[in-house]
C-alpha cells in the first residue's frame, strides 16, 4: 500500500567535501570566502575514522571537510577512485525514522540505521543512503535543542578566521554531472518525492567556430516542502566527448557535484571584495555586457538596479523572465583551476543573488558552459 507519508527535508545542511590537503582548504575557506572555522575532529573521532576534519560556516553555508590519516577511511575510500570532491550532501529531516522508513519503503537503499548522537547543545540523529552516482551518499539529519554539531566534532571556544563579511546567507542549490542523467532523475522522483522544476537544452558549436562545440542537457529537480533544488546535467550530441560535461565526469573520475551555489543579498559587494582577496572567476566577454540591454528588455525583466558598467568590470550575469523580477550570479574558477593543481578537482562554487526570481535563467545557463568551454579549447590549443 503506498505511503502518504514524505521524507520531510527542510533544507540543505551541508557538504561534506574530502581533500588531500586541509591546510589548503582551511586558508581557502578563511581567508579568501571569510568564512569561520567552528569546529574539528576530535582526537578519538581521527583515530576511528582515520581522517581529519574541520567545519568551516557563513551564516547557513556549512562546508565540513576531511583528510585522510592513513588507508580505510571513508575520505581515503573516495579519494582513491576520485580528486577531490564533495562525498556526502547532507540534509535535514523533521524526523530521521520516519525519514529512513519512507525512503527505505521507496525502493532506497540505506547504508546505516537510524544512528542517535549526543553533542554539545543536543542530540543528532542521522543515516545516509546510496545515490545513483555512487560515491557520493546522501546523508539525513535530525536536530534536537541548540546545536549544529555533527558526532565527533568538537567546537572551539570561538570561532576562528573569518567572520562571513560577504554575507552568504545559506546554500541556494547543488548541480551534478552524470553520463546519463535518468537514473538519477528517476530516483529522486521514486525514492525522494521530488518533482521536476526546469529543464533545458542547447548545443555550442558557435563558440569554437566550425564542428566545434558541444551541448548539454539540464533537468532541475525540487523537494515541494523545502523548496530545495537539484540540477542535473548529461552531454549531449554531436561531439558527446568534447561536452564539458563529460569532461568533467572525465576529470572526476566519475559522476559527481559539479557545484554549490551560496547566497549572497549583495552579490556586486561580495564579487568586488573577493576579487580584492585574488578570488578568481570564470570569465566572461565584453560582447555578453553590449548584448545585455536589448536582452533584458527581451526577457521581460525591462529594469535592473545594477549598472551594467559595474556588471561588466565585475563580470556578473543577469537573468530573469519577468518584469523587474531576475536574479545575478557568477561563478569561480574551479578547484583545479585555483589551486592549479588537478587533484584538487573540477568542483566549484557559484555566487547567486535572487531579485524575485526563483528560476535558473536559461541565458546564464548557457553563458557558463560557453565559459568553461572556451578555457578548455585554451587548455587543448596551449
Amino acid at each position: 500500500m503506498a505511503t502518504t507519508e514524505t521524507v520531510g527535508i527542510k533544507g540543505i545542511e551541508s557538504l561534506h567535501y574530502y581533500v588531500r590537503d586541509l591546510e589548503r582548504s582551511r586558508r581557502f575557506y578563511q581567508e579568501k570566502m571569510d568564512f569561520a572555522e567552528v569546529a574539528v575532529s576530535t582526537p578519538e573521532a581521527q583515530k576511528q575514522a582515520r581522517q581529519r576534519s574541520a567545519l568551516f560556516t557563513a551564516g547557513d553555508c556549512r562546508i565540513l571537510c576531511s583528510e585522510p590519516v592513513g588507508e580505510g577511511g571513508r575520505a581515503w575510500h573516495y579519494l582513491k577512485s576520485h580528486p577531490d570532491g564533495v562525498g556526502v550532501v547532507v540534509f535535514e529531516v523533521e524526523d530521521a525514522e520516519r525519514a529512513l522508513r519512507v525512503i527505505e519503503g521507496n525502493g532506497g537503499t540505506p547504508i546505516t540505521s537510524v544512528e542517535t548522537h549526543e553533542v554539545e547543545g543536543g542530540t543528532v540523529k542521522t543515516f545516509a543512503v546510496t545515490t545513483p552516482f555512487g560515491d557520493t551518499h546522501f546523508q539525513f539529519v535530525e536536530r534536537k535543542g541548540e546545536t549544529v554539531s555533527y558526532p565527533g566534532l568538537k567546537f572551539h571556544e570561538a570561532p576562528k578566521g573569518g567572520e562571513n563579511a560577504f554575507g552568504f546567507t545559506h546554500i541556494d542549490h547543488l548541480t551534478a554531472n552524470f553520463r546519463t542523467m535518468k537514473p538519477m532523475l528517476l530516483w529522486l522522483e521514486h525514492v525522494l518525492g521530488w518533482k521536476q522544476f526546469w529543464d533545458v537544452e542547447f548545443h555550442t558549436t558557435d563558440v569554437g567556430g566550425g564542428d566545434e562545440g558541444s551541448g548539454l542537457r539540464s533537468i532541475v529537480m525540487y523537494d515541494p516542502e523545502s523548496g530545495v533544488k537539484f540540477a542535473n546535467n548529461e552531454p549531449e550530441r554531436p561531439n558527446f566527448y568534447d561536452s564539458q560535461i563529460w569532461i568533467f565526469v572525465d576529470d572526476n573520475r566519475g559522476e559527481g557535484i559539479q557545484h554549490a551555489a551560496l547566497h549572497t543579498p549583495d552579490l556586486m559587494s561580495c564579487v568586488r571584495g573577493l576579487r580584492e582577496r585574488s578570488v578568481e572567476f570564470m570569465p566572461t566577454p565584453g560582447s555578453y555586457y553590449d548584448l545585455l540591454p536589448e536582452r533584458i528588455e527581451k526577457l521581460g525583466i525591462k529594469e535592473i538596479d545594477e549598472d551594467i558598467d559595474d556588471l561588466r568590470e565585475l563580470e556578473i550575469l543577469v537573468d530573469g523572465s519577468a518584469d523587474h523580477a531576475y536574479l545575478i550570479q557568477i561563478f569561480l574558477r574551479d578547484s583545479a583551476g585555483l589551486y592549479k593543481d588537478s587533484e584538487a578537482g573540477p568542483f566549484f562554487f557559484e555566487l547567486i543573488q535572487r531579485k524575485g526570481d526563483d528560476h535558473f535563467g536559461a541565458g546564464n545557463f548557457r553563458a557558463l558552459f560557453e565559459s568553461i568551454e572556451r578555457e578548455q579549447m585554451k587548455e587543448r590549443r596551449a
